[in-house]
């Protein structure tokens, strides 16, 4: 799933190969997906988009933004894989969308559980993509502990570790993924209420933020995820689907899956005591 290490990892991949490049011709999908959603009819995504120029890619949050001369624009969100393949290579089987471009290389977009793949004119009328451009990421030195404090202060009293970074984007592109390790790495269990939580407890969750979104993003996200390329990211997880019932790196106890909130949660029960 995209999320701040693999948005602005993408972004970054993305722009300075497709940069400069034109969109030659737009196939529709060979696989149809019920959780692939699109702005209006795709098939009418080819009179939009073939002849437009890309200007510029941004990762943000959980979305990717590919915009186009003529004020044209496509975005990626959160469940969304975009592959670049050269012209030598095969196109996959399935896909939700391809774009081939002037040079003969294509993008495949496929979408995993739900994700989505909007072609528009203008300004993308979602509130969450809205949040994100006009939000301060926690990659940014100005996000800071007043910031936290704000997204703390802003929050249910009795709300969990997780649903406080995990839901309602209080912090676009921080999800059930990058959470994790963010809370291994501040010896927070997933369960922890706010209001039990203390000031020392605060303080290493905001750092641990910090400090694991820019390791994760420095090495080209996690290797749960795909890159650009389709290469597994270079952050090697400590909790994920890699190492549960594995060791724990810190004590040696197991590594524990429980399902919560809509998802899986990991952790270790001694360095994250509840």
């Amino acid at each position: 799933m995209l999320e701040i290490p693999e948005s602005k990892t993408i972004g970054l991949q993305a722009e300075k190969v497709l940069a400069g490049k034109k969109i030659k011709e737009v196939f529709n999908a060979t696989n149809l997906h019920k959780f692939a959603f699109f702005n209006g009819d795709p098939s009418r995504y080819g009179n939009l988009l073939e002849g437009r120029q890309v200007s510029s890619v941004k990762g943000h949050g959980m979305f990717v933004d590919i915009a186009l001369d003529e004020n044209i624009s496509l975005t990626i969100g959160e469940g969304t894989n975009m592959r670049y393949y050269l012209p030598s290579e095969e196109p996959p089987d399935k896909y939700q969308l391809l774009v081939v471009l002037d040079d003969g290389s294509f993008i495949s977009f496929n979408v995993a559980m739900y994700g989505l793949i909007w072609a528009y004119s203008g300004i993308f009328d979602n509130k969450y993509h809205k949040v994100s451009l006009n939000s301060l990421s926690p990659l940014e030195d100005k996000f800071d502990e007043v910031c936290f404090d704000s997204v703390l202060r802003n929050s249910p009293k009795d709300i969990s570790a997780k649903a406080l970074l995990a839901t309602e984007q209080r912090i676009p592109g921080v999800g059930n993924g990058v959470l994790q390790d963010i809370l291994f790495n501040a010896a927070v269990h997933p369960r922890r209420k706010k209001s039990l939580m203390s000031d020392l407890e605060k303080s290493r969750l905001f750092k641990s933020l910090k400090t694991t979104l820019k390791n994760m993003t420095d090495l080209g996200g996690r290797d749960t995820e795909k890159d650009f390329f389709g290469n597994n990211g270079g952050y090697k997880t400590i909790l994920s689907k890699n190492t549960v019932k594995h060791p724990c790196p810190n004590c040696g106890d197991l590594i524990r899956k429980e399902p919560y909130l809509g998802g899986a949660v990991y952790f270790c029960l001694s360095c994250q005591k509840l």
